[in-house]
């Protein structure tokens, strides 16, 4: 078949967009370049792999999957269900992240991103600043694995960690960072992340602040003097984190930025930075 054929039936069975991208990927071609192929013969096994990639897609499987990779802040990251998907406010809580720490900070630093999943926080961060040490923790073995497929691939010096938050971790960082599950228990959720990505990494409790509560009670031996701890939080969340801070840290410098929706979902907290952060 011709890639004209395939995208004719792919998107007789899925979003013209999401056949695109499937062929794409197979083709080591980006959309666009597919346009400019569109008579070429494919190989009958990539026709057949095709094929089972769009019926995987309509079944409802996330297409992120089914490539088995994900673009985060420009890098490509292997995934599979083992992880959570990155999404974009997370590239925003990184991107403000290493803001910071170029503005804050001297280098190199150290590092650790708890609730690493595939990595793709910490081993962002160690690609563009100066790192002595990264540390990438995650409770599940599952996720580990992913995560260093991802070391592996991506030439990173991260150490991987298998752990409940900071329990156990004695070391000190000048960042300690986490997108931690902030679901609450009873919380409705798009039904293809209920189906598809692991729950462990989804749900945070009652109310979904253990996980915060977790961090924080024990973050203080953790920190060096000048240090930041910076969190992806859920909409509606902000006041509660904020709360949970000051019962556990006293009156430091806390920021809270919003996403490109608006919407409450990023914090950073400033441990002996004399600067008036902005």
């Amino acid at each position: 078949m011709r890639v004209d054929d395939l995208l004719v039936y792919g998107k007789s069975k899925i979003h013209k967009d999401l056949s695109r991208i499937l062929l794409s990927e197979l083709l080591g071609y980006n959309p666009l370049e597919l346009l400019n192929h569109l008579q070429d013969i494919v190989d009958e096994d990539i026709c057949d792999k095709y094929k089972r990639q769009v019926d995987d897609v309509r079944e409802g499987i996330p297409i992120q999957y089914v490539i088995g990779n994900v673009n985060f802040c420009g890098i490509k990251y292997y995934i599979d269900n083992r992880v959570l998907i990155p999404r974009f406010e997370t590239e925003e809580l990184v991107e403000n992240t290493i803001k910071y720490i170029k503005k804050y900070f001297n280098y190199p630093i150290d590092i650790i991103d708890l609730g690493c999943g595939s990595g793709n926080i910490g081993i962002t961060i160690e690609k563009n600043v100066d790192t002595n040490k990264v540390d990438l923790l995650d409770i599940s073995m599952d996720a580990l694995e992913v995560t260093k497929i991802n070391v592996n691939n991506l030439e990173s010096k991260a150490r991987i960690i298998y752990g409940d938050m900071l329990n156990r971790i004695e070391d000190k960082y000048d960042v300690i960072i986490s997108n931690p599950p902030y679901i609450r228990k009873n919380e409705e959720i798009e039904q293809i992340v209920k189906d598809n990505e692991p729950g462990l990494a989804l749900y945070g409790g009652e109310d979904g602040l253990d996980f915060y509560r977790k961090i924080l009670k024990n973050v203080k031996n953790n920190l060096k003097d000048k240090s930041l701890i910076a969190f992806e939080i859920g909409d509606g969340q902000k006041d509660d984190i904020i709360k949970l801070v000051k019962e556990y840290l006293g009156d430091l410098q806390i920021i809270c930025k919003k996403d490109m929706q608006e919407r409450d979902r990023m914090i950073f907290i400033f441990n002996g930075v004399d600067e008036k952060i902005c």
